[in-house]
């Protein structure tokens, strides 16, 4: 059996010289949309999308039916002659593109029952004929649309079979001993982003690929039966009408409360509460790209308060919501969701350091789905307890932040919300365990029982560099043209080991967290484009990172750093460093004495932009030097650690 060095060494991409990461970065030209700072351009535009979606659901037929009413902005600086729209749940008929292309959704989800009907659509009231391909349907305008602040209404009348999971991987039903969880997204039509850099947004909906939307308000009234709890994102508008007096005075006590308040309790579950016969639940969201709900009768719902500082000194209490059967529930060794509030509280109080969480809830779900995110809510496994709980609440509510705050282009660039959202759930992981060391996680107190934690060490990343790291494709590539395996290494890990990287050894985190905040600042609320990233950092930090974007994101060269030689005369020891692999990053020469002392020096990334490899001079003042070594901190994920240290033979 071969070792890992043997793995990786196999698996490695040929020796490249280093000093072509030094040729310019090349990004999109500057423009009065996007700027060479980073910024949004003084010209900056985009569309304004605000919906109002009346729906009811029926468990007998598991059939959603209402109307989407979409209000339009044209905010471009063209007319418009079409609308394109994405009907995300024609990925579950057995002919969709998806599903041939090898769609995570799998055959037990595909039915010709599944996918939309939609009914008679009109714009500003006049009837428009649909075409439809797959996941994407045009509208033809009946008269273009105005640039600049024009607007139209458009009425979609639909209705869909919710399909059965656990083959849906990002919605769908499960059946548990007290009824049936519906976790709703891609639920309407929705409209696709029309921007100043692809123009229209229409790339079909294939399953891995996530979701590219547009900002605005929504109205929401969901009618289930009466049995039913509803959560949704936005915050609720009539608590009067869906619960009881005492489940309305607990509601109210959860919002002052730092402990978990039961709203609905287990001896409730499957009673109406406040109704009787169907109940509509209303909720609004103001300023968000999407919504999605959750309605069963088996949910046991919970609740506690997360007070947020925000930017202008005002708090905003934030209604921790979890909602979740009896099959999630867990036991003193194994805790389950009765903690996912707990997690939830501590998730947006951490995630809070980079931007003020600005919304009024945060809702954890138990679902058949692994873990999904939507802005305010997220769907997770029922099997889920204590580390993975924690990790999958953690790093589901940390996506309001990316897309959902920074509203980046999922479909295209992956990285740019799940790499920066695995990134950020590092520090939150290892401050709630730093702070919470005997809770309830059975006693285990280590934020590196989390996965996410654990790949970001530099040393198991690199380690599995070899197994997963190792393909053809680099971190800029789309996410529907990755594998599975590639598609978690190039989208989450990859880039969040990156920004970790960046914060711990290249910038520093005074310089790190003032870039990234400002980037998220900058772009709350927009779509940003790589380049903006990139250069937002640059702009922010004062440093040229051209050398790094190319090296990580857009090769896959791996990092193994050597030291080639030790020359020790006239009391100076000289210290060649090499890189084999073909990256670069700055690095430390340690060099240890006879008498235990040691002597550092560090050696900047420019060094070998000018040659392959560098000598640097570190006095001895008399003493014997037994030995150097790079990185001895361990920064980097370095794949060949034997080669980062030189024993010198002992002198006679």
């Amino acid at each position: 059996m071969e070792t890992m060095e043997e793995a990786i060494a196999e698996a490695a991409p040929p020796i490249e010289p280093v000093k072509d990461l030094f040729e310019p970065f090349q990004l999109p030209t500057p423009n009065v949309y996007r700027s060479a700072s980073g910024r949004p351009g003084p010209q900056y535009w985009q569309q304004e999308a605000d919906y109002k979606i009346a729906v009811s659901l029926d468990p007998s037929t598991h059939i959603v039916s209402g109307e989407v009413v979409l209000s339009y902005t044209n905010n471009s600086p063209e007319d418009l002659d079409k609308m394109w729209f994405q009907l995300e749940q024609n990925l579950f008929v057995p002919t969709s593109r998806g599903a041939s292309a090898g769609s995570r959704a799998d055959g037990a989800s595909l039915d010709e029952r599944n996918g939309y009907r939609l009914g008679t659509i009109t714009v500003d009231g006049r009837t428009v004929t649909p075409f439809v391909d797959d996941t994407r349907m045009r509208l033809d305008l009946p008269e273009p649309l105005e640039a600049s602040g024009g607007e139209t209404e458009v009425r979609i009348p639909f209705s869909f079979r919710v399909p059965e999971g656990p083959g849906t991987p990002r919605m769908g039903r499960l059946d548990v001993a007290d009824g049936t969880i519906y976790s709703m997204a891609q639920w309407y039509p929705r409209v696709t982003v029309f921007d100043d850099v692809n123009g229209w947004n229409n790339l079909p909906y294939l399953g891995s690929g996530e979701f590219y939307l547009e900002y605005g308000d929504f109205d929401l009234a969901l009618t289930v039966p009466a049995n039913m709890e509803v959560v949704s994102t936005g915050a609720l508008q009539n608590p009067n009408d869906v619960y009881s007096r005492e489940q309305r005075q607990r509601l109210e006590r959860a919002r002052t409360s730092s402990e978990r308040v039961y709203i609905a309790t287990e001896d409730e579950i499957g009673q109406p509460g406040a109704r009787s016969g169907m109940t509509t639940w209303r909720f609004r969201a103001e300023n968000v790209r999407d919504v999605a709900w959750g309605a069963s009768a088996a949910f046991i719902v919970d609740a506690a308060n997360a007070p947020v500082q925000m930017a202008d000194g005002s708090t905003n209490n934030v209604l921790i919501m979890s909602a979740y059967p009896k099959e999630g529930l867990g036991t003193p060794e194994e805790p389950g969701w009765e903690e996912a509030t707990h997690f939830g509280k501590a998730s947006i109080e951490n995630n809070s350091y980079w931007y003020p969480y600005p919304y009024p809830v945060a809702i954890s779900v138990a679902s058949h789905i692994g873990g999904m995110e939507y802005p305010m809510i997220h769907f997770s496994s029922v099997r889920s307890r204590h580390f993975s709980l924690f990790g999958v609440v953690d790093h589901e509510l940390g996506h309001n932040w990316f897309p959902m705050i920074v509203g980046s282009d999922e479909r295209r660039h992956a990285w740019m919300d799940e790499g920066f959202n695995t990134f950020i759930n590092g520090p939150s992981a290892i401050q709630y365990y730093n702070e919470n060391p005997d809770t309830s996680i059975a006693g285990y107190g280590q934020a590196e029982r989390t996965q996410g934690v654990q790949l970001l060490q530099p040393d198991t990343f690199a380690r599995l560099t070899g197994s997963f790291g190792s393909g053809d494709d680099e971190i800029l590539t789309y996410a529907d043209q990755l594998s599975g395996q590639e598609g978690g290494w190039n989208s989450y890990f990859k880039p969040g080991m990156g920004l970790s990287l960046l914060r711990t050894a290249v910038l520093g985190e005074e310089r790190f967290d003032r870039a990234f905040k400002a980037y998220i600042e900058r772009w709350a609320y927009k779509h940003p484009q790589p380049a903006d990233f990139f250069r937002t950092m640059e702009d922010v930090s004062g440093e040229d990172l051209d050398w790094f974007w190319r090296g990580w994101f857009d090769t896959v060269r791996t990092y193994d750093a050597e030291i080639d030689d030790v020359d020790v005369q006239d009391g100076i020891a000289r210290v060649t460093v090499s890189h084999v692999s073909g990256l670069v990053f700055p690095t430390t020469v340690e060099v240890t004495f006879a008498d235990g002392s040691t002597a550092r020096l560090a050696v900047p990334v420019e060094g070998f932009g000018v040659s392959e490899e560098v000598t640097v001079e570190i006095p001895t003042d008399g003493r014997e030097v037994t030995m150097a070594q790079i990185d001895p901190d361990g920064l980097y994920p370095d794949v060949d650690r034997e080669n980062d240290v030189y024993v010198l033979e002992e002198m006679e």
